[in-house]
């Protein structure tokens, strides 16, 4: 009975490895990554998905899609000129994207509302959210693909195009802690 032993222990092994396995899966990310601080705990991890093929303009008419951020942290943040709290939340992102290192994370900031790139971009600067590229989604095709029944819509997108969190509402980008844990995982993920 005693040689049984060891391959008791083994199959424990195997047991809790797999559970560690599930848990990475689940978050996309190492247990040691970084998490998110208090000033951002609307910002909920989901289990990593796709990237979403959808496409949106800039003030020019380009089109962009997301696939052409990937290799960096991208923060989508879906908004429009009538939604108050998204107002309120533009100069916020505008920090938080000016205080990104180079190849760190990329706000994505697209007016899903009326009005034209041209609106958008002059909407932004007027609400000190210049630093924005104003992007325009007119066929709300964005909006559609994520589900966004309510606005302002952040979503996280990791260096490998997955999306990785979310977060419904206004949230303090601009808050130093903020600020220092975009920086720190953008770092993370470069190691």
């Amino acid at each position: 009975m005693s040689h049984l032993r060891p391959l008791h222990f083994a199959g424990i092994a195997v047991v809790a490895g797999a559970a560690l396995l599930v848990l990475y899966v689940m978050f996309g990310r190492p247990v040691h990554a970084p998490e998110p601080p208090a000033g951002l705990a609307r910002l909920e991890p989901v289990a990593p998905t796709a990237l979403p093929d959808v496409a949106f303009t800039d003030a020019q008419g380009g089109r962009h899609t997301l696939s052409a951020f990937k290799g960096r942290y991208v923060l989508l943040n879906l908004w429009a000129t009538w939604c108050a709290p998204c107002v309120r939340e533009l100069p916020a992102l505008a920090k938080l994207q000016s205080a990104m290192p180079p190849g760190g994370l990329t706000v994505v900031a697209v007016n899903v509302g009326r009005g034209s790139p041209a609106e958008t971009l002059a909407f932004l600067k007027a609400h000190n959210a210049a630093s924005l590229t104003g992007y325009f989604d007119p066929d709300l095709g964005v909006m559609h693909v994520f589900g966004a029944f309510g606005l302002p819509l952040s979503v996280l997108f990791d260096r490998q195009g997955r999306e990785v969190a979310h977060a419904l509402g206004p949230a303090g980008w601009d808050d130093p802690a903020a600020i220092a844990y975009f920086k720190s995982l953008s770092a993370h993920a470069a190691s």
